[in-house]
C-alpha cells in the first residue's frame, strides 16, 4: 500500500530551532484539525470494523433492520474506534514511525512533539461518549465484547502490557479486529456465527504478522521486538500462510468459495513473499493485502445476498 518517502531519524520530531525564541515560545496546538484525525485513523482500514459489523448483520439475517442501537454502533466503528486504535499506535510508535519509509501519508501519520496531548484528548472526547451510550443501549454481553476488544487494541500499543513488543502476541491480540462480527448476533439475541468468528481470528492474526514483515528494518533499527523481527521475513511469510490456511478451513464448511478465495487471495500473498523474502517485497505486497478484505468479503457476501433475496438465509 505504500508510496516511498525519505527516511526520518528522531531528531525530525523536534521543531525547528529557527522557530524557537525565548521572547516567543513555541505554542502547541489545542486540538487537532478534523484532517489530521482522519489522517491517523486511517480510512482506508475502516473496512476492518465496519465491514466486520456488517458481515455479522449479514450472518444474522438482520442486513436491513435499522436499530438504534446497532446505527450508535456503526457509527462508532468508524472515527472513534479507528481513532482508538490507530492514534495510540502512532502515540506509541513515533520512535519507529521515524524511521518508516511508508509513513506520513495515507498508510499512518508521523506525530510531531506537539500532537501527543491534542490527540489523546480527541481520542477521548470521540470515545467516552459512545461507549457510555453504547453500555446502555446494548446487552452487557455485547457492551463486554466492545470493551473486550478497545481493551485489547489498548494494550496492544500502550504500556505496561505493549503486547506490540511481545512477539507472538502481538499477533493474537489481533483477533481484537474479529470481535464485531459477533456484535449484532450478542445485540439481536441470535446465535453467535462461531465458525465464522474462528476464521476471521486466524485470518487477524496471519494479516498481522505478514504486514509486520515490511517493518522488520525499522522495528529492529527502534529495537521494538515483533513476531516479524523474531521469526524474520521468510520465518513470517509461512507463519502467516499457516494462519491463512487454518482460515480457509474453518469456513470450508460454510462456503467452499469463500475458504477458496481465502487461501488464493491471502495464501497467494503470502506464497509470494516466502519466494522473495525482503521487507521490500513485504511493501510491495502490501496495498493487496489490504484489499483482501473486500476481495474475500465480496466473495462471501455475493452468495449470501442471494440467499437473504430468496429467503433461504438464515
Amino acid at each position: 500500500m505504500p508510496s516511498r518517502l525519505p527516511l526520518y531519524n528522531a531528531a525530525c520530531l523536534r521543531p525547528p530551532r529557527a522557530r524557537e525564541s525565548p521572547m516567543r515560545p513555541l505554542t502547541l496546538p489545542a486540538r487537532l484539525p478534523l484532517r489530521r484525525l482522519l489522517t491517523v485513523a486511517r480510512p482506508a482500514l475502516w473496512v476492518n470494523t465496519v465491514g466486520t459489523l456488517v458481515m455479522g448483520l449479514w450472518l444474522t439475517g438482520h442486513l436491513y433492520t435499522l436499530r438504534p442501537d446497532l446505527l450508535v454502533l456503526l457509527a462508532y466503528l468508524t472515527l472513534p474506534f479507528n481513532l482508538l486504535i490507530y492514534g495510540l499506535n502512532d502515540l506509541a510508535d513515533r520512535e519507529e514511525d521515524a524511521l518508516s519509509a511508508r509513513k506520513g501519508g495515507w498508510q499512518g501519520a508521523r506525530l510531531t512533539a506537539g500532537e501527543g496531548g491534542p490527540l489523546l484528548r480527541a481520542i477521548l472526547l470521540l470515545n467516552a461518549p459512545f461507549l457510555l451510550a453504547l453500555a446502555l443501549l446494548l446487552p452487557p454481553a455485547a457492551s463486554g465484547v466492545l470493551l473486550l476488544a478497545a481493551a485489547l487494541f489498548v494494550a496492544y500499543s500502550l504500556p505496561p502490557l505493549r503486547l506490540k513488543g511481545r512477539p507472538f502476541l502481538d499477533g493474537l491480540s489481533n483477533v481484537a479486529y474479529a470481535l464485531p462480527l459477533v456484535l449484532p448476533a450478542l445485540a439481536l439475541g441470535t446465535d453467535v456465527p462461531w465458525l465464522p468468528l474462528a476464521a476471521l481470528m486466524a485470518y487477524s492474526v496471519g494479516k498481522h504478522a505478514f504486514d509486520a514483515a515490511q517493518d522488520v528494518p525499522a522495528d529492529r533499527l527502534a529495537g521494538t521486538r515483533t513476531v516479524a523481527t523474531t521469526l524474520g521475513v521468510r520465518g513470517t511469510a509461512a507463519y502467516a500462510l499457516g494462519w491463512f490456511l487454518l482460515a480457509g478451513a474453518l469456513l470450508w464448511p460454510l462456503s467452499h468459495l469463500t475458504a477458496i478465495a481465502l487461501w488464493l487471495v491471502c495464501g497467494g500473498m503470502a506464497l509470494a513473499l516466502l519466494r522473495r523474502p525482503t521487507p521490500e517485497r513485504a511493501a510491495r505486497l502490501y496495498p493487496l493485502s489490504i484489499v483482501t478484505p473486500w476481495i474475500v468479503g465480496t466473495v462471501a457476501g455475493v452468495p449470501l445476498v442471494y440467499l437473504l433475496a430468496r429467503g433461504l438465509w438464515p
